[in-house]
């Protein structure tokens, strides 16, 4: 039996109409996997980053915006002593949490140690999972959730807590 453009869109047609994530048909030599995308945020692959951290700098404070707006340009506060920025170590798309439904991994006040993800940021449908390397608490949060973000920007200040 072969498949024909009008059997696969049949086939999508059905995962259309259903709950069905996903579909699998295989016959002999052919194998049909229909997965239904949703909102695009899946469980992620991950790839472990190394994260640049800059001690005792000028940040650009966030203000409200929408995602790419380039108005209401932020303005620039020093950082407080043992206050650290954790900068995006590549450009992609920045998330704040695994999918939609999931909480966001940290808020402004959160405590953090060592090793605890924080985001992720995604490059064609590759997420690499950005990690702290210090023990504290997040005092800001830059960018807007979903907004792309460049090389070595400022994603969160972490102040250092004993």
């Amino acid at each position: 039996m072969t498949f024909t453009y009008k059997d696969v869109a049949e086939i999508i047609k059905i995962i259309d109409a259903s709950n069905c994530d996903e579909m699998i048909v295989e016959l002999a030599e052919l194998k049909i996997v229909v997965r239904r995308g949703g909102d695009g945020m899946r469980a992620p692959r991950t790839i472990d980053a190394p994260v640049n951290v800059v001690q005792k700098q000028t940040v650009p404070m966030p203000t409200e915006r929408k995602p790419g707006s380039q108005e209401n340009q932020p303005n620039s506060i020093p950082l407080a002593s043992g206050g650290k920025i954790i900068r995006s170590p590549m450009t992609g798309t920045f998330y704040r949490a695994a999918s939609p439904k999931d909480p966001p991994y940290v808020e402004n006040g959160s405590m953090v140690k060592k090793g605890d993800t924080i985001c992720t940021i995604e490059v064609m449908k590759l997420f690499t999972t950005i990690t702290t390397d210090m023990d504290g608490v997040i005092s800001r949060i830059f960018p807007v959730n979903a907004e792309l973000v460049q090389f070595d920007q400022p994603l969160f200040v972490i102040e250092e807590r004993p």
